[in-house]
């Protein structure tokens, strides 16, 4: 069935570039993805796959059928959303969106799965089962898409056993896939800190009570407490990239705000912590004659991938793609949404490679010239399909 995969994707290859560059060029944020969504449509229409719109608002559910299709139900998710990020790259596909571009690969994600479901809907006369389609708005932001697909009965009728996702890893060059059992991602929840004291002249000092010195002084006493917190064996990150004060030189504002992430790796842990360091800024707070918060906006849970499921998945990528194509990957801080459907199934969520160094295609996601080489495309639309297929087996 692999060799018929790749003749099928091979055959397609002109199309999932035009596709791609298309997604890629008019990128649209997290739950706005109107144009996206009716661009999956279209494609599903013209090979006559069966469609649900509006899971989640924007989201979609399709369903192929082989032979005996509630033998087995296997789920193949991609995501559509996009940055908020003004792209760099001079390239004829680059963004036509001011300030926004599909810098976390989701174009690549969506391309693939429709290059999948093209090769499987090909051959649905030769395989037992039904595999489902996911295509998922919002992954960039809470309270994430597949928790609300999720939620809108996305995994039932038909019941879904087992479910698997592609992530582009720029560190990966094009041609391999990397996977990893057991845990493989962090949770993720956001801080908001906001800090109330005085404001007043500068230069009157015994008028205002300066709330930028006060979160100047805090985050590293938070960040010191944290690690106090912790054992010593299960990894964290805690971390404020934003920091706002509206005052001016002269002029000391009434509030400071900041904002950063935690992640962890250890729920029982991360739920203790929340309390302690809500608790820890109030009293500091206190202490300081000033007002505030720290509020924990719960993120996405860790990132579990089902260990008999991956293993085989690993074994399915070596047949298809040779031994040396194929990487175990480390565990990883960063944080995804299909942990959702992780918590809830048997999951698999691997990496594909799309670095070219030849081709300057070097950077990260996130970045504002993150790019890849097309072959990548090949890549990850056959191994969707092949190993939704050896899923099913």
């Amino acid at each position: 069935m692999q060799y018929k995969i790749k003749e099928i994707i091979e055959s397609s290859f002109e199309s999932l570039v035009e596709w791609r560059e298309h997604l890629h060029a008019n990128p649209e944020l997290s739950f706005r993805e109107e144009e996206t969504s009716a661009f999956v449509v279209s494609r599903l229409e013209d090979m006559n796959i069966p469609y649900q719109r509006g899971v989640a608002g924007t989201g979609i559910v399709a369903s192929i059928k082989g032979r005996n299709p509630e033998k087995q139900c296997i789920a193949l998710r991609a995501d559509l959303d996009a940055l908020p990020i003004i792209e760099e790259n001079e390239v004829p596909y680059k963004s036509k969106v001011q300030g926004v571009m599909h810098a976390c690969g989701h174009d690549v994600h969506t391309t693939c799965l429709l290059g999948a479901a093209k090769a499987l809907n090909a051959l649905k006369d030769e395989f037992e089962g039904t595999i489902k389609l996911i295509f998922q708005p919002g992954e960039e932001v809470l309270p994430g898409g597949a928790s609300i697909m999720i939620k809108e009965g996305v995994l039932e009728n038909p019941k879904v056993d087992k479910i698997l996702a592609l992530h582009v890893f720029p560190s990966m060059d094009v041609g391999r896939v990397g996977f990893k059992s057991g845990q493989y991602m962090a949770a993720c929840d956001e801080l908001y800190l906001t800090v109330k004291g005085k404001g007043g002249h500068a230069a009157l000092p015994h008028e205002y009570n300066n709330p930028v010195m006060i979160i100047a002084e805090l985050l590293p006493k938070l960040e010191s407490y944290l690690c106090s917190l912790s054992d010593g064996k299960s990894p964290y990150i805690f971390a404020f990239g934003k920091m706002m004060a509206d005052g001016a030189t002269n002029v000391i504002p009434q509030t400071a705000k900041a904002e950063g992430t935690l992640r962890t790796m250890d729920e029982q842990w991360r739920t203790d912590v929340h309390e302690k360091l809500e608790h820890f800024v109030a009293d500091f707070l206190n202490s300081k004659n000033a007002e505030g918060q720290l509020h924990i906006a719960k993120g996405y849970p860790s990132l579990i991938n089902d260990e008999n499921l991956t293993r085989s998945s690993m074994q399915s990528a070596i047949d298809y793609l040779g031994t040396e194509n194929v990487e175990e990957m480390d565990v990883r801080m960063t944080a995804e949404d299909f942990s959702f459907y992780s918590q809830k199934i048997p999951a698999c969520f691997f990496r594909l490679g799309v670095r070219n160094e030849d081709l300057g295609i070097v950077y990260g996601v996130h970045h504002p010239k993150f790019d890849i080489d097309k072959n990548a495309l090949k890549t990850g639309a056959g191994m969707m399909a092949h190993l939704a297929l050896k899923a099913l087996d």
